[in-house]
């Protein structure tokens, strides 16, 4: 079998992938149709966790250079939007920068770490081969002698690549995800949206304009060279036809009625419309298919969450695939890209529609509900940060891997502070686990931290401020930057030999089914 993967699909969710692969030495192939990135896309934030998993590799300075910080974020465009600035980030903000760019510079970071991408190739078919087509023999929960045959279509003719993995990113529509066999259940769209991204002869003022009447939603945010995007939705969006993309007048005439005023729009260079359609995907992994991104999960585009929860994703599948491709894991890490990711997810899903419920509410009953919520928002602090935390993707929590562990176990390490000169995210840039001894016991051995794992000691007289941390003697932090077990054990010989069991237990988890159950093809 090779070691080798093929991402479908070019978008910031491929190309982050290929990243993370290549930083560990996978050979890997992104495959993309499109000959250009498309400028005209509908995602322009990027979240605060986002900016965090960047950071986590060192490859956030062009964004945050480039991209317009709001410190805020929406909830179905309730009047008090969600501060970010009480979150606990190095990053307490939204980055306003269009897709299109976001994908040119993780894709210039993929080609630079030795990521083959090929644009202007378009998948035709890709079938599973060899013992794992026909049934063969299971070992550790692979099918032994099995791989994937890539059927590609490029500018100089067909060719066939052959793969250990192949990852679809190829968005909703995904050819690899109906390939594998593998279900997209859901519902269809009930409601719509309408984009223009116009010239304004009147802009208004400030980073964002939004506006909810029972006439409809608005939202504006400004572009790059001197354009704004605009978002709606309406009444007459309650439907379930398509009545095919807007029109200039369309929108003019919309936007006059909510906010009586045209900002005298013209020159459009992109008008679109989308609907509230999701799926999600009944499985993430099936054999030696796995899916990320859009199409894993498809949702009303509210908020920006798509690009984000698709980064994401990749983020949590690519050190996985990688260990156990290299063979520094066994099969059942992988299984819990889906474990983790899935819930994800539907949670996503879940999200969006009630937002979509709430913004679609154009009546008085739905007036007086979005009037209800926005005060319990404003006065209840701990409902305000937990809505914050969710859209941030701050709040994103794994299960922990058995019944007896640390309560930060499965949750996102914040940037700690280890030293004058040393934080966390720093130690994690290489993409390796990091062992964090902070230093309050001595003696701490090194029994079962091989040379997968870093290994950062505080020195002397550090002291955590967060509470959460103030105790932790030792903590295992994943490649994503989640914690994969910590203690606050102060016995050297005790912590010590927990320390050899948790290095072991991330990188070969136990099972959380029995194998039979796996969904393997």
């Amino acid at each position: 079998m090779g070691k080798n993967v093929v991402v479908v699909g070019g978008g910031p969710t491929g190309m982050w992938l290929a990243c993370e692969l290549r930083l560990a030495g996978v050979p890997t192939v992104v495959l993309e149709q499109d000959v250009d990135i498309d400028q005209h896309s509908r995602a322009l934030t990027v979240h605060p966790r986002t900016i965090e998993t960047l950071a986590l590799r060192g490859a956030h300075g062009d964004l945050l250079a480039e991209g317009g910080r709001i410190p805020s974020g929406h909830f179905a465009v309730l009047d008090d939007r969600l501060d970010f600035r009480p979150l606990d980030t190095d990053f307490p903000f939204t980055l306003t920068i269009p897709q299109a760019r976001t994908t040119e510079l993780l894709q210039a970071r993929a080609v630079a770490l030795g990521a083959d991408v090929r644009r202007g190739h378009r998948v035709t078919d890709c079938a599973a081969t060899g013992a794992e087509a026909t049934g063969g023999e299971v070992a550790d929960g692979v099918v032994d002698g099995g791989e994937v045959a890539v059927s590609v279509q490029g500018p100089d003719g067909a060719y066939v690549l052959e793969a250990a993995y192949v990852v679809g990113c190829d968005g909703t529509r995904s050819l690899v995800r109906e390939r594998a066999g593998i279900d997209f259940d859901g519902t269809r769209f009930t409601a719509l949206g309408a984009l223009a991204d116009v010239v304004l002869a009147d802009p208004p003022s400030g980073p964002v304009t939004s506006e909810w009447t029972t006439d409809g939603t608005l939202m504006l945010v400004p572009l790059s060279g001197g354009r704004h995007r605009i978002a709606l939705h309406s009444p007459e969006d309650l439907r379930t036809d398509w009545p095919g993309e807007p029109t200039l007048e369309e929108i003019r005439a919309r936007v006059r009625r909510i906010a009586g005023t045209d900002y005298g729009m013209h020159s459009p260079s992109w008008l679109s419309r989308y609907g509230n359609t999701s799926r999600l995907a009944r499985h993430y992994r099936k054999g030696r298919f796995l899916l990320a991104g859009d199409a894993a999960h498809q949702h009303m585009p509210m908020g920006g969450v798509g690009l984000n929860v698709g980064v994401q994703d990749a983020m949590n599948l690519g050190w996985k695939l990688a260990a156990t491709l290299q063979g520094r894991a066994g099969d059942a890490l992988l299984d819990t890209y889906h474990d983790e990711r899935h819930p994800v997810g539907a949670d996503t899903i879940e999200h969006t529609q009630a937002q979509t419920a709430l913004m679609a509410g154009f009546s008085p009953q739905g007036s007086a509900l979005r009037s209800l919520l926005g005060k319990l928002i404003a006065q209840q602090p701990q409902l305000r940060d937990a809505l914050a935390g969710r859209l941030s993707g701050l709040s994103v929590q794994y299960p922990p891997p058995g019944p007896h562990h640390h309560p930060l176990t499965g949750h996102r390490a914040p940037n700690l502070r280890l030293s004058d000169t040393e934080h966390l995210f720093d130690l994690l840039r290489d993409g390796r686990p990091v062992l964090v001894d902070f230093g309050c016991v001595d003696g701490l051995g090194t029994g079962g931290v091989d040379a997968r794992t870093n290994r950062y000691r505080c020195p002397p007289g550090g002291e955590q401020s967060r509470p959460a941390w103030a105790a932790v003697s030792a903590a295992l932090i994943r490649p994503d930057g989640y914690v994969g077990w910590a203690s606050d054990e102060t016995d050297p010989d005790a912590l010590s030999a927990e320390t050899g069991k948790a290095v072991a237990a991330l990188h070969h988890p136990e099972p959380e089914h029995p194998e039979p159950e796996r969904h393997h093809a």
